[in-house]
């Protein structure tokens, strides 16, 4: 079984034990729908299921992609990849001596791709970091004293090349860029799942069934909706815990990757604990320079955080959702290592992701306001300021703050609570966040730019959009274009 973009699960569980290892690790380095990855837990674990826990993993895997009716899925089953350096790479090496060419795979590497620049540069005395048009181009003289070669001296071609290399180290800048915003969405969902090697998966094949199931469940996209988002840990994967915490070989370290409960982490030893503590504050002062760059060029009000045109509220709900990921297993792992006294002295808070105007509207219109974690972060330091140790902000400050809002301080301060099951609801397609009945209305709808904020074309066919009393969009069913569309 191999996850591809934009299809799901194909065909057959694998049959060989590498190839599980393969598509389990696959399934946590990707985005699959949670029932494409029950599909394969229930091959790859039938010997461990008991009637009622297979009854249980049935129930999600029966809309997978080989079972449905349709085949596929409008959802990309993958996160959206930094693009890289091909196209800039192959014309480095047509104005350009470069004397071991990259691979396909070098090219989405920042680092290869600057390693080139910096090879190519010496060609043109070109110092990479100096890149002023006006001020940092070899006049004539200059070309001449560098001994360039005739062929590049000239002027037209000089310029050419020079133009070139000051455009391959802007993109080399924003791949860095690109490539930490991957790094944190996925930071966000799925937690350090994607950290894990297949050498921690063949541990314990039922530890890397439960991890790959709640990876794919943390990883759903969000619903448009007015009221809280529903939890990952679903009944599946309180079946799958339930089994991976029973297996003699038991990889608690893998687990904790992902599930930062207390009766995982009582498994670690201090030493693991400590790793996953530097990692995720190493996590935290990494994300903390992208949500300081990203707030100086924002224009929301801080109390309300309605985002406003020219906004990147892209960026910054994906780097918060990263931070908010890493306090949170952070502040677990200081309470199960007996450290959380270190919260008395610092304690950065939450951060709040950017609200859509429509949607702030909507809370409004159904009688709600801002939510009350909101006016905790309008109350504290701004977060990077005090990891960067410009502001106090002491566990005592933020209770204070989350009682002043009628919050219970332990959402801020406390270890993240065991989970409580909810029940497995089948994976909705969605149209910017809009629930639909069908992959095949779904990617009609996309493409007519329904719910996007765009003007939206009409489609052929019949279109039923379920709406609430305030008018906004709830669902969508029907059958554009007939049933071969």
């Amino acid at each position: 079984m191999t996850i591809a973009p934009g299809t799901g699960a194909q065909n057959s569980a694998p049959s060989k034990p590498d190839e599980t290892l393969q598509a389990l690790y696959d399934c946590i380095q990707t985005r699959p729908r949670p029932e494409d990855v029950a599909e394969l837990v229930l091959a790859v674990l039938e010997e461990h299921l008991s009637r009622s826990d297979k009854a249980t993993l049935e129930k999600a895997a029966r809309n997978s992609i080989r079972r449905n009716s349709w085949g596929f899925s409008a959802m990309a089953a993958d996160f959206l990849r930094p693009v890289g350096a091909q196209r800039q790479v192959k014309k480095a090496e047509e104005l350009f001596s470069v004397p071991a060419p990259l691979s396909a795979a070098e090219c989405l590497q920042p680092q290869k791709v600057e390693n080139l620049l910096r090879s190519v540069a010496a060609q043109l005395a070109y110092a990479v970091g100096r890149s002023d048009f006006r001020a940092d181009r070899l006049n004539r003289g200059a070309r001449r004293d560098a001994g360039l070669p005739t062929e590049i001296a000239k002027k037209r071609q000089y310029n050419k090349r020079w133009r070139f290399l000051k455009r391959l180290e802007a993109k080399i800048g924003r791949m860095v860029r690109n490539q930490r915003k991957y790094d944190f969405t996925r930071y966000s969902k799925s937690a350090l799942a994607t950290k894990l090697a297949r050498e921690d998966l063949a541990r314990d094949l039922p530890t890397a069934c439960f991890v790959a199931y709640l990876a794919s469940r943390m990883s759903v996209r969000s619903l448009f909706t007015n009221t809280a988002q529903e939890r990952a840990f679903d009944e599946v994967s309180a079946v799958l815990y339930r089994i991976a915490a029973a297996s003699p070989t038991a990889n608690w370290w893998a687990m904790a990757h992902v599930y930062p409960d207390p009766r995982v982490l009582e498994h670690l030893s201090e030493e693991m604990k400590g790793r996953l503590l530097g990692s995720w504050f190493a996590i935290l002062r990494d994300v903390a320079d992208l949500l300081e760059e990203t707030w100086r060029t924002s224009t929301v009000d801080r109390a309300t955080l309605v985002v406003r045109r020219g906004n990147d509220s892209s960026t910054w709900n994906q780097t918060a959702g990263a931070w908010n990921k890493a306090r949170e297993h952070w502040i677990s792992l200081l309470h199960s290592m007996g450290m959380s006294r270190l919260l008395d002295d610092m304690c950065p808070g939450k951060v709040l992701r950017f609200m859509a105007a429509d949607v702030a509207a909507w809370h409004r219109a159904s009688g709600g306001d801002v939510h009350p974690d909101t006016r905790v972060w309008a109350e504290l330091p701004l977060p990077w300021d005090v990891l960067a140790g410009r502001a106090p902000c002491t566990r005592k400050m933020v209770e204070m703050a989350c009682r002043k809002c009628g919050v219970d301080p332990a959402g801020w301060t406390g270890p993240k609570p065991p989970a409580k099951p909810v029940p497995f609801r089948p994976t909705p397609e969605l149209v910017h966040g809009v629930a639909v009945d069908s992959p095949i209305l779904a990617a009609t709808l996309r493409r007519a730019s329904w719910f996007s904020g765009r003007v939206a074309a009409p489609v052929a066919g019949v279109v039923s959009v379920e709406r609430d009393a305030h008018g906004f969009a709830l669902g969508a069913t029907g059958s554009p274009g007939g049933e071969d569309a």
